[in-house]
């Protein structure tokens, strides 16, 4: 049984720099998962370099909108579903919540799926076996592992991410041009590049990681001895918003970073000896070890089940946060297992039909993209939400959003709407 959570002395200045770290790093981090490793790999191998810079553009849409978020948990004190409940019809919020969930399933799924996959790479052996050993861990961890110890852990495996910066650096890349085609691109307005793009922006701005990190802003509220939301402390939210910024900078910027290194990486190896089609990451790895060497190969392999372990529970996690939030069930990580039975049941059939999925003729690697895709679609009308709730006075009190963040949220969500609009418009051409 999950023991009751230790309480947290409140934020201060006396704490290490890494404990102030929390949500934002671990969603940023997250954004690299199996999937997207593949859809970043995806990316490199069949555009090469030219598609380089979507990591560098959409950088500050993820940081503004995913503050967004942020700010909406820890100042109502409540996640996105919470609050989209109370302030617009069921409707929506049924449909919204029920594409997240359908979107995050096949996610873990593939995820799960990479994982296993990676390992037998690795090691040999059943790769369905290793996927069922995964899930069950992951649940295993959620479940009956008290938040406070589980945190940490999520944030250790961030660093799992340093195999795809380590991975560059053992491949030939010819940085100048490189770096000229992130910053001057050629862009195609082609159907399968369009494509591409919006599946790079669902993975990198994905609406599992807005109900995820404004979810955990609650949970550590909740943990933390003396705070509040902010609406009810609002002498709490110098110190709050500081760490949100800088957690969510840098959390986003390691996320983007890492992406471009999986890019580059399928650019230089996979995409320049005519290896244009990816369909996984573990296909992505199996196809380096010819031409990157046995090392950048155990690097990139050991990667995907490093963020798989990161990622599987985030996807889980979001849409029993989203889910129970809709139908107001007792919810967070936090709790005992009977005190919050309707939330982990999410989670557990979440993870589990995930994983079963990987058991069936159904292939979800080949469904890889187009989730990534629905994600991309899906996120639009969430944003909208998102911004119209952050700039409302009965939603945020007197912490609605500035002028600054407003025009870089309504920015990102002009971007993705029409990264959208252009992928309708070239695949009914």
């Amino acid at each position: 049984m999950k023991v009751a959570m230790n309480k947290n002395e409140a934020p201060s200045s006396k704490q290490s720099f890494w404990k102030k770290l929390g949500p934002g790093l671990i969603t940023g981090a997250a954004d690299d998962d199996p999937s997207g490793i593949a859809t970043y790999s995806q990316a490199g191998a069949a555009f090469g370099d030219g598609m380089l810079w979507t990591v560098l553009f959409t950088f500050p849409l993820m940081v503004g909108i995913q503050i967004v978020s942020a700010r909406i948990g820890r100042v109502t004190g409540a996640g996105l579903a919470a609050n989209i409940r109370k302030q617009y019809a069921p409707w929506l919020l049924y449909i919204l919540v029920g594409l997240l969930l359908v979107a995050n399933t096949i996610n873990i799924a593939a995820d799960i799926g990479a994982m296993g996959a990676a390992l037998k790479l690795l090691i040999g052996g059943p790769a369905l076996l290793y996927a069922a050993m995964f899930a069950v861990v992951s649940l295993v961890l959620q479940i009956f592992v008290p938040f406070p110890r589980y945190a940490p852990f999520l944030k250790l495996l961030t660093l799992a991410l340093f195999a795809y910066v380590a991975t560059v650096f053992v491949v030939k890349v010819p940085w100048g041009e490189v770096l000229y085609r992130t910053v001057i691109p050629i862009v195609s307005f082609r159907a399968d590049y369009v494509i591409v793009v919006v599946a790079v922006f669902g993975t990198t701005i994905s609406p599992y990681l807005f109900f995820w990190q404004a979810s955990q802003e609650v949970e550590e509220q909740r943990a933390t001895k003396g705070a509040k939301p902010l609406k009810e402390a609002p002498k709490q939210a110098r110190a709050n918003f500081r760490r949100i910024k800088i957690d969510t900078y840098l959390g986003m910027g390691f996320s983007n970073l890492v992406a471009f290194f999986i890019m580059l990486t399928a650019a230089v190896t996979l995409h320049l000896h005519g290896i244009t089609d990816i369909q996984s990451s573990s296909q992505a790895a199996q196809a380096l070890r010819p031409l990157a060497g046995e090392f950048a190969f155990v690097l990139f392999a050991a990667g995907i089940v490093g963020t798989g372990l990161l990622a599987v529970p985030i996807l889980a996690g979001s849409a029993a946060y989203a889910v129970a939030e809709s139908f107001q069930w007792p919810i967070g990580l936090g709790r005992e297992l009977l005190q919050a039975r309707g939330f982990y049941l999410v989670l557990s059939i979440a993870t589990l039909l995930g994983a079963a999925l990987d058991f069936t003729p159904i292939d979800p690697i080949k469904a890889l993209l187009w989730s990534a895709v629905i994600n991309g679609v899906i996120a639009v009308p969430i944003m909208v939400v998102m911004m119209l709730m952050a700039s409302n006075r009965e939603v945020m009190g007197q912490f609605v959003i500035g002028r600054r963040l407003k025009v870089l949220g309504w920015l990102s969500t002009g971007v993705m709407a029409l990264a959208v609009f252009a992928m309708m418009v070239t695949s009914g051409s």
